[in-house]
């Protein structure tokens, strides 16, 4: 049985952090850091209780930073964004970061015990790989023989040459809109200047740009605006032996930052590649096209793609600038076809938190879009740690400000999750009575997405069209639709009004036909809330029930055995 991935981002630095007194841009010895051996069995397990099927730890390989550890120098602090440093400002692809290691010495090792316990939870293990650019300042000291640093035989007199790493701005020293302290102890200064991670052909980058990071070349002239592959580049070599470094270590597969600022033909050849030898790993892409989702999954390769620009922005709009519901029906349409390789979520570290005072303000209102998200399709759904206790993001940590959004640039630990974790406990004890009801919401719904096959392998059938005419349903503020397999069919309704609703939902005579609907009456409950709910299916049917503020209904159908 093939499950429906059920992933929980945590980011370790701050997961397990038990200082309940964190300084703003406060030191690695001022906040502390949260590390793997923290992560326990009973840790897991508990993650894993959620109906969480898949773990992505961010933050895992070592990235540039300004705290220093034995045997590691800190970088220089004018190029590092806080004071623990961007997790995708990568300095060394072959290390784990030093700050997550309870002995530093043993860093690897602590991971590769990490990647055991995970797996005897039953649980996969991904990690970020980031392919478009690394810290300024790369080295490593943990590659295996015979690897090369990045930028190492670069041709620095060249802005593009197909075998270098980077690109060069010829003539010119970094220097961008802010103090590199040039005048002091630490200046920092390089040159010829290297482009900036985020397409900055320039040496006169922003403090808005991707400054702590420099762009890789691989083999793409963005003067010409095409990939000179004759001899393959460098760097597509120097990625492949990375993906199979950290696939040979266990990992079950790669979250890929910001997928379409590297060539599709990268992409093209070196998935294959991976699992030609890991033939399971998986291959989830970061992506902001959705004209750009077809390639991505038949030509490059991927398993599935985040769905942020479609379904996650819709879901925003109706609870934050009143988009009506009916757009869900224009989401599934636009990638009719391709929803089950879509990975959908309503948090993860680049966005704001729902329970912050941008999004919903109020975590008890997730229901709904927590339903849809999940549901609506076979593809993987994602759990931001903290969101199932409402995690609201109302500090201002430091360099990241108080943004609405968990730092991921300083050391920091989470009231809520302290609560939780309680020094490897795991426990809801201490807890606020809301804090654990919302936790329960979490559990029913992840759970559910496995726990019935019509959803976790069954197909999707929009009931909106059929409802434009009903007035008992507000197709603006209500959303219907049925999961069904041949076994099973649930009618799933989503309410992202304000008040409670008396409705009617019409099932068309399609909808009997393509789901096998039984005419019968019957008592069934909704499965999610507990209710019971009289059912009677005719043709032409409209189901009566009342639907919660904020909530949503999953009514059992009877259908035809086939």
């Amino acid at each position: 049985m093939k499950e429906k991935l059920i992933i929980y981002q945590l980011f370790p630095r701050i997961f397990t952090n038990m200082n309940a007194n964190c300084q703003k841009n406060g030191t690695l010895q001022e906040n502390g850091c949260g590390k793997l051996n923290e992560i326990t069995e009973k840790t897991i397990k508990s993650i894993a209780d959620l109906g969480v099927n898949c773990l992505w730890m961010t933050g895992i390989i070592e990235m540039a930073t300004k705290s220093e550890f034995e045997g590691i120098p800190a970088d220089n602090p004018n190029i590092i964004k806080g004071e623990a440093g961007s997790p995708y400002a990568i300095k060394d692809y072959y290390d784990i970061a030093p700050s997550l290691a309870e002995d530093t010495s043993r860093r690897m090792e602590e991971f590769e015990a990490l990647i055991d316990r995970v797996h005897r939870q039953g649980l996969k293990l991904l990690i970020d790989f980031v392919p478009n650019h690394t810290a300024r300042v790369y080295h490593s000291d943990s590659a295996p023989d015979g690897i090369k640093d990045f930028g190492s035989e670069d041709n620095t007199n060249m802005f593009f040459d197909p075998q270098n790493n980077y690109y060069y701005i010829q003539n010119q020293q970094f220097y961008p809109d802010f103090d590199l302290g040039l005048e002091g102890n630490e200046n920092y200064v390089e040159f010829p200047a290297k482009a900036t991670g985020n397409d900055c052909y320039t040496a006169f980058c922003s403090r808005n740009d991707w400054y702590e990071t420099v762009k890789l070349n691989y083999g793409y002239d963005p003067w010409c605006g095409r990939v000179r592959d004759e001899v393959l580049p460098d760097t597509w070599k120097k990625m492949l032996d990375i993906l199979l470094f950290w696939a040979s270590k266990g990992v079950d597969g790669f979250r890929c930052d910001m997928v379409f600022m590297v060539p599709q033909e990268f992409w093209h050849w070196v998935i294959p590649q991976v699992k030609a030898h890991y033939p399971e790993v998986l291959f989830i892409g970061e992506i902001y096209d959705i004209g750009l989702y077809r390639p991505f999954l038949d030509y490059c390769h991927f398993d599935y793609l985040y769905d942020k620009v479609n379904l996650y922005d819709t879901l925003v709009g109706i609870e934050c600038h009143n988009f009506s519901a009916a757009q869900l029906t224009l989401c599934w349409q636009r990638i009719d076809g391709l929803g089950d390789k879509m990975l959908n979520f309503l948090e993860n570290h680049d966005e704001v938190r729902f329970a912050s005072k941008e999004y919903a303000k109020e975590a008890s209102r997730v229901i709904p879009s927590l339903v849809v998200s999940s549901m609506i399709s076979k593809g993987p759904f994602m759990v931001y740690y903290g969101q199932e206790l409402g995690e609201p993001a109302d500090e201002n940590e430091g360099f990241a400000g108080d943004n609405n959004r968990t730092t991921i640039f300083d050391y920091w630990s989470l009231e809520r999750m302290r609560r939780w974790y309680d020094h490897g406990k795991c426990s809801t004890k201490k807890l606020h009575a809301n804090e654990r009801h919302l936790r329960e919401i979490y559990k029913k719904v992840l759970r559910l997405c496995n726990e019935r096959s019509s959803i976790r392998a069954g197909s999707f059938f929009d009931l909106t069209y059929a409802n434009q005419n009903n007035d008992s349903f507000d197709m603006h503020k209500q959303f219907a639709f049925v999961r069904y397999d041949d076994k099973e069919a649930l009618l799933i309704v989503a309410n992202f009004s304000d008040y409670a609703k008396d409705m009617k939902v019409v099932i068309p005579e399609l909808a009997f036909d393509m789901v096998q609907l039984k005419r019968d009456s019957y008592l069934t409950k909704d499965i999610l809330n507990g209710k019971s709910i009289e059912v009677e299916l005719g043709v032409e049917s409209s189901l009566h029930f009342t639907i919660d503020r904020n909530n949503a209904v999953i009514i059992p159908l009877k259908v035809e055995k086939k």
